[in-house]
């Protein structure tokens, strides 16, 4: 398992997929090990996948100092998993929350970036979160579906604080509840941090202004994904994210829910590697 030190000593790990020019990739969750991200629908066929476990999650160590897990915190783990790699610029890829994490990279290290992909990505870091009616509004989408009736009231609940998190609406999180997303769920178990994730998130984590000022400056190309189905962000959502950089371009993936690499593999993982081959 390749490994190497963080800032404070920390060792984090990381997973190498296929074969080709390195593509690093930021898992979401927030604080959820790499490892749901299997292959990225076969884009390991085009690129060699360099996978991080962020600190506390994965085979990456746990800090000493839990205030590290902070989103802001994180950045100097993503410069140094670059140092390691001895690469003088580096193509990212950043999947929902990991695309905060990135945002906050680009921001602060623009020079280091050759394209940033954004997948299914909620811009906390630039003050616009989803909100629970984004998320309804998605879910809706899927009336019709055998599991809906059980499962819209239950989520309803959750997002409008009246409710714990229920396993019966995870569907909503998927284009499709078939075979491949119900092992994805399965997969999942040890996978999140959840006491990281809390810290992650913390109010003093971002500064949206001063990362919507630095992102304007950054000349890197950009490419914002979305799901038709997602919620978190909604295609309006992540359509706003691109009026932010000066070189940006927008798709949404027909049919896609939050995990878009699950739901049509070859579509996903023919569009973003066209966006990084330029």
């Amino acid at each position: 398992m390749p490994a190497f030190d963080a800032y404070d000593g920390t060792r984090l790990a990381y997973h190498l997929r296929g074969e080709g020019e390195p593509l690093v990739v930021l898992p979401g969750g927030p604080m959820r090990a790499s490892a749901y991200l299997g292959d990225l629908g076969g884009l390991d066929h085009r690129r060699r996948l360099v996978l991080l476990d962020l600190r506390g999650t994965g085979h990456s160590a746990v800090p000493a100092d839990p205030g590290t897990y902070r989103c802001d915190r994180l950045v100097d783990d993503v410069e140094a998993l670059r140092e390691h790699l001895g690469l003088e610029r580096m193509d990212i890829l950043a999947h929902s929350a990991g695309g905060s994490l990135a945002l906050l990279y680009a921001a602060r290290f623009p020079e280091r970036v050759a394209r940033l992909a954004l997948i299914t990505v909620t811009p906390w870091a630039l003050g616009m979160p989803a909100t629970a009616e984004d998320r309804l509004e998605a879910a809706r989408l899927h009336e019709g579906e055998p599991w809906f009736e059980e499962a819209f009231p239950a989520f309803e609940a959750w997002l409008k604080g009246d409710g714990g998190f229920d396993p019966v609406f995870i569907p909503f999180f998927y284009g499709r509840w078939d075979a491949a997303a119900q092992v994805h769920v399965a997969d999942r178990a040890g996978q999140a941090n959840d006491a990281a994730a809390d810290v992650f998130l913390s109010d003093a984590a971002f500064d949206p202004p001063a990362t919507l000022a630095a992102l304007a400056r950054l000349t890197a190309p950009v490419l914002v994904y979305a799901g038709e189905l997602d919620g978190g962000p909604r295609p309006e959502l992540a359509r706003r994210v691109t009026e932010f950089f000066p070189r940006a371009e927008f798709t949404v993936q027909p049919g896609a829910g939050h995990y878009p690499w699950l739901d049509d593999p070859e579509h996903f993982a023919a569009r973003v590697d066209a966006f990084f081959a330029g």
